[in-house]
């Protein structure tokens, strides 16, 4: 099969980046198409495309000639230039893209990227599949009317949709659902050869908690740092890094007014490699998010062997079944995230221990890389087959 992934970059997410993978490696044509020309890790394999670079008119300009010139549409693409209508070359571009390759399937991997796709849904020549993912299924349509009705009005187009769990699965379908309705959730899979598995049961001085993502509301540092007042307030000492949300002012603020500066510290953005070490010198990681699907960063820290607490946000509790394979809190609830993180400070090395190596076999039972490939690749296949 011809497979198009999209999402406006050549900067995929680890997810699409394993996926790509593994469909190369089961034979699939895989190409990207993005509004950049930078593409500093290109997968062996995957065929890029560029449409235009957003960031440099002479590229763009250079581009929609290109495409117009090709597929006889250059009258346009010089009106359109003139009339300086980016939005209508992007779409140009994509277009002339599309026939270039002919694909069987065209993945978006985002709602919010439906726009630039409308007239090739309503003509109905490509199968269209759409990612079920993140704020822009979880919370937005819930919240804006107008964007609830776009939805709904644009997804009766799509061929398949991927979920990236069953908790977001069933937010799709209080928007859009029917009895023919083609879904698959695919949860993240992890290359685990490639992720180190440590069976110690890490014992610091004080306790050391770690955080890792960038200082945005849904994270929930907010209520985490408050939580962890409280557990300093009951006496244990801790340590806790956030890693990503260096010099965050509300934080930083916060941090002060609660008299923990000697206690949390932000740190910048690292490289994967250094974020799996610290994760690994952590006693605790903590996931205070008030919105995610399934946290990739989250069944990174299982597979690693470092315990996790988190809120019930989106679909954790399909990762985590609290007790078993790490703890679950309710979302804003600082009181029970303080109890929660006390509790673990006081259990024993034993239970940590069993904790720890059920979580990684849960990581292992379902977010393994070869499952992931395999059921998007059901979902391709349903959608190809139903090709005339």
């Amino acid at each position: 099969m011809r497979i198009v992934i999209f999402d406006g970059s050549f900067k995929t997410t680890a997810f699409i980046r394993r996926l790509m993978q593994g469909l190369t490696r089961a034979g699939h044509q895989v190409y990207v198409l993005g509004f950049n020309l930078d593409n500093p890790a290109p997968m062996k394999g995957v065929h890029y495309i560029s449409l235009g670079n957003n960031s440099s008119n002479f590229h763009f300009i250079r581009t929609s000639l290109k495409w117009g010139l090709r597929f006889g549409e250059i009258v346009y693409a010089l009106k359109n230039l003139f009339l300086v209508k980016k939005s209508k070359l992007r779409r140009l571009n994509l277009r002339a893209a599309l026939k270039a390759i002919d694909p069987h399937i065209v993945h978006l991997q985002w709602i919010s990227t439906i726009p630039l796709f409308e007239d090739e849904l309503v003509e109905g020549k490509y199968k269209f599949v759409i990612s079920q993912r993140g704020y822009q299924t979880n919370v937005r349509p819930f919240v804006s009317e107008s964007d609830f009705e776009y939805q709904a009005k644009w997804l009766p187009y799509f061929s398949g949709f991927h979920s990236v769990s069953k908790t977001m699965s069933s937010q799709g379908d209080k928007i859009f659902n029917t009895s023919s309705k083609v879904n698959q959730v695919a949860y993240t899979g992890l290359d685990l050869s490639q992720i180190e598995f440590s069976s110690n049961v890490v014992e610091n001085s004080v306790l050391d908690i770690i955080s890792i993502g960038r200082p945005h509301w849904k994270k929930g540092y907010v209520f985490a740092i408050r939580a962890l007042h409280k557990i300093k307030m009951n006496g244990i000492e801790f340590k806790y890094t956030i890693i990503g949300a260096e010099n965050d002012q509300e934080l930083l603020f916060l941090i002060k007014d609660l008299d923990l500066e000697n206690e949390i510290e932000l740190f910048p953005k690292l490289d994967q490699k250094e974020v799996f070490k610290k994760i690994q010198d952590s006693e605790l990681f903590l996931l205070p998010s008030l919105e995610e699907g399934i946290a990739n960063v989250a069944v990174e820290a299982m597979a690693l062997g470092t315990p996790v607490i988190s809120t019930d946000c989106g679909g954790m509790k399909e990762l985590i079944e609290s007790g078993k394979e790490g703890w679950i809190v309710p979302v804003y609830d600082i009181n029970a995230m303080a109890e929660t993180v006390t509790a673990f400070a006081k259990a024993s090395p034993e239970k940590i221990a069993q904790i720890k190596l059920a979580a990684r076999r849960k990581v292992e039972h379902q977010h393994n890389e070869e499952k992931m490939v395999t059921d998007m690749n059901t979902l391709y296949q349903k959608i190809y087959n139903g090709l005339d």
